[in-house]
């Protein structure tokens, strides 16, 4: 979700909840603050007062924002907001929440009860370069036609090489695998969003929508998954987060 205020000192917004009978939840917040709820028709922001007009991404101001996001989805459905959302007033965030009020309903409906796991799969490998040239052969011989029999290319001679077909098979390799793991992993799932890899070893980068109470499920579909690969890929799951990848609302204030 992602909310753009005008970031004047205020309220800071952790996220969007069911309007019900919030508790004060102790002093928890960014800096100490307490964290309550402000509510508006069937919808709340949970939030706490901060005194700055813009917030740094600091760890600390980090771990306490994930912290509030992570106590408040042990209890309740979340539709977490984008760190550093501040809003100027209580009047401000209940104009956020009553302008807003059908599609915060329609997004809490849809992740009620869901939690998201994620999933992140790379090569183990010591170079990926070379693991590519060794198994395909086409790559190996282009390699040896316009390098000669040269291991360990240049940094200069892998761009030029990679323009012409090592980013093109990378990429095939990759929505093959991926096919491979999400049709393992969908009947565990309500949802599966792809993200982009970060880095040339990762080979998929998945988020996946569950039910709260099958992560048991999830987590074997994940050890099933991983028997079709060999050791030369690493499966890291993690979770249960509340639902980031799967809000998609947008706000303009």
């Amino acid at each position: 979700m992602k909310i753009k205020t005008r970031h004047e000192s205020g309220r800071y917004l952790y996220a969007i909840t069911d309007a019900v009978e919030h508790p004060v939840r102790g002093d928890i917040g960014i800096d100490g603050a307490a964290v309550y709820a402000v509510s508006q028709g069937p919808v709340a922001a949970v939030v706490s007062d901060i005194t700055e007009k813009r917030i740094r991404p600091e760890r600390k101001n980090l771990a306490a924002h994930n912290a509030v996001v992570k106590r408040l989805m042990e209890e309740t459905t979340v539709l977490p907001v984008a760190f550093g959302t501040i809003a100027t007033s209580p009047k401000a965030v209940r104009n956020i929440l009553k302008e807003n009020s059908d599609a915060f309903v329609e997004q809490l409906d849809r992740v009620r009860g869901k939690v998201e796991m994620g999933l992140r799969v790379a090569w183990d490998v010591p170079n990926i370069f070379e693991y590519m040239v060794n198994r395909h052969p086409e790559l190996a011989a282009l390699r040896d036609s316009v390098f000669g029999k040269q291991r360990g290319p240049s940094q200069l001679d892998k761009i030029e090489l990679g323009r012409l077909f090592f980013d093109r098979l990378l990429s095939q390799d990759r929505e093959r695998h991926t096919e491979a793991v999400v049709e393992v992993l969908a009947p565990h799932c309500v949802d599966i969003k792809q993200n982009q890899p970060r880095e040339e070893r990762e080979v998929m980068h998945l988020a996946c929508l569950i039910d709260r109470d099958a992560q048991k499920g999830f987590e074997d579909g994940v050890f099933e998954a991983a028997k079709l690969f060999d050791n030369n890929f690493a499966f890291d799951f993690n979770g249960p987060w509340a639902p980031h990848n799967f809000v998609e609302v947008t706000v303009e204030v």
